[in-house]
């Protein structure tokens, strides 16, 4: 598996030579340091510790410092794990966006957007009742929970309710990888990805059978 941080900075729109249009997002992948290698015979398996954005000294406790300085590194802001059957990278090092390629599909993890407290109807897509007349001011009221050919009232577990909507660790998978830019540090992935912009994500290898497509030729200024 590969994997690498970034930042979701936001989506915009590519056309292919054909002239189709493609939805993608712009993922911000600055160098990430591998500020640890674990294996199996200490760790009990094999993964790289990657850092994300420099932190002022300041800022982070002996700890971070000495951890990072071990790499010859300043401490990070965002420390995550990737497995590393895929990446041969020693402490120290930098992993560049380079390690995808057009074609490539991925799965993008993030903290969602909170909403807040919603009810069911936001949370859950749930129907409105009628709004029509005897219906009463209940119009997007949860309605009937104990309907599961139970009498005695019971409520089944994850039966949809109001509460807390958003802000929760998710994932979309399966999503293309339509560009990367290994200058300008930068790739374009099709669709959405969780979080709001400037939020921190995890781009890795898809956990799904198919890993690669035939890359999408992109429509240049030249041919404009």
């Amino acid at each position: 598996m590969k994997g690498i941080l970034g930042r979701k900075l936001g989506m915009t729109q590519v056309f292919t030579a054909d002239g189709n249009l493609i939805p993608v997002t712009v993922i911000e992948v600055e160098p990430n340091t591998v500020l640890q290698k674990k294996n199996a015979e200490t760790d009990g398996y094999e993964a790289l510790q990657l850092g994300y954005q420099d932190k002022k000294e300041s800022r982070a406790n002996k700890p971070e410092i000495g951890h990072a300085k071990k790499a010859g590194s300043a401490p990070k802001q965002f420390i995550k794990e990737v497995r590393s059957d895929e990446m041969d990278y020693e402490v120290g090092a930098e992993v560049k966006v380079d390690i995808f390629s057009a074609g490539d599909m991925v799965d993008v993890t993030g903290i969602s957007k909170g909403k807040g407290y919603t009810g069911t109807i936001k949370r859950y897509h749930a129907h409105m009742l009628p709004e029509t007349h005897g219906a009463g001011p209940v119009h997007r009221h949860v309605g009937s929970m104990a309907t599961t050919g139970r009498n005695n009232g019971r409520i089944e577990k994850n039966t949809p309710m109001p509460g807390q909507d958003g802000g929760f660790k998710t994932t979309n998978q399966n999503l293309e990888v339509i560009k990367v830019d290994t200058e300008k540090n930068y790739m374009l992935v099709k669709g959405n990805v969780p979080g709001p912009k400037r939020g921190l994500v995890m781009v890795k290898t898809t956990t799904k059978k198919i890993k690669h497509v035939e890359p999408q030729v992109l429509l240049t200024k030249e041919a404009e």
